[in-house]
């Protein structure tokens, strides 16, 4: 482990909220966001390492680099996040995308998988779920893919472009959260997502409002939380 690793976990932790992140072991990292000591009982990263889009002044479709450059994570698991704007991608920002990720394997972190964080409107899922079909093709093997998902897509997405996600993408992570803080009608939307028949976690904000409800731990497809660490 590097020393820009280590002086990362031994900064001064935060402690606010409800949602206390020295009760959880998965967090995601973001740029920005000042690294807490709870990261030392991290079994899972979910780790910010770019921004796919396009802007009206530069309309060329660009991955930019973002997050803490490559650190040496020597236990648990690692996912490589990319904050994506555009699914109109050119062959140059997959191949970005696969060389940042082989740089990671590279020096000896455990990374197994990588994650999409797309803001997809529900109406369009279906695109979503072919541009996603798409990627899971192009990425190794043993490299998983997890992707961000909205509450809603279990109440009003269509049950065939929720369909399609199956056996692509490897899990879900529902965002409960918007901003700083928890989406106060969260408990009403949880029940359908549990029904959705995908893998799926539930992203929590720290320092957010949550109250766990039990039917969570029965679900077959539940598979923890995430938190996602940010400055006080």
């Amino acid at each position: 482990m590097n020393h820009l690793w280590l002086g990362l976990l031994l900064l001064a932790s935060p402690a606010f909220g409800a949602v206390d992140a020295r009760d959880y072991d998965a967090f995601w990292l973001w740029s920005g966001v000042t690294p807490q000591p709870v990261l030392k009982q991290a079994k899972t990263l979910y780790i910010l390492q770019g921004q796919i889009n396009a802007t009206r002044r530069t309309p060329t479709v660009r991955l930019i680099a973002q997050g803490m450059s490559v650190p040496r994570i020597t236990q648990g698991e690692v996912w490589i996040v990319y904050r994506v704007h555009t699914l109109h991608w050119p062959e140059r920002v997959y191949a970005q995308l696969l060389g940042q990720v082989q740089r990671w394997r590279d020096a000896g972190n455990p990374v197994v998988g990588i994650q999409i964080d797309f803001d997809a409107r529900t109406q369009y899922l279906h695109e979503y779920a072919e541009f996603l079909r798409d990627l899971r093709q192009r990425l190794p093997a043993d490299l998983r893919l997890s992707i961000t998902g909205l509450m809603d897509w279990g109440s009003n997405a269509d049950p065939a472009a929720i369909a399609q996600l199956k056996g692509v993408v490897d899990e879900v992570v529902v965002q409960t959260y918007q901003g700083r803080h928890s989406i106060p009608d969260y408990a009403a939307y949880l029940p359908r997502v549990s029904r959705m028949g995908v893998p799926f976690k539930v992203g929590l904000i720290q320092g957010g409002e949550w109250q766990a409800p039990a039917y969570l731990r029965e679900s077959e497809w539940f598979g923890g939380y995430v938190v996602f660490l940010r400055n006080p």
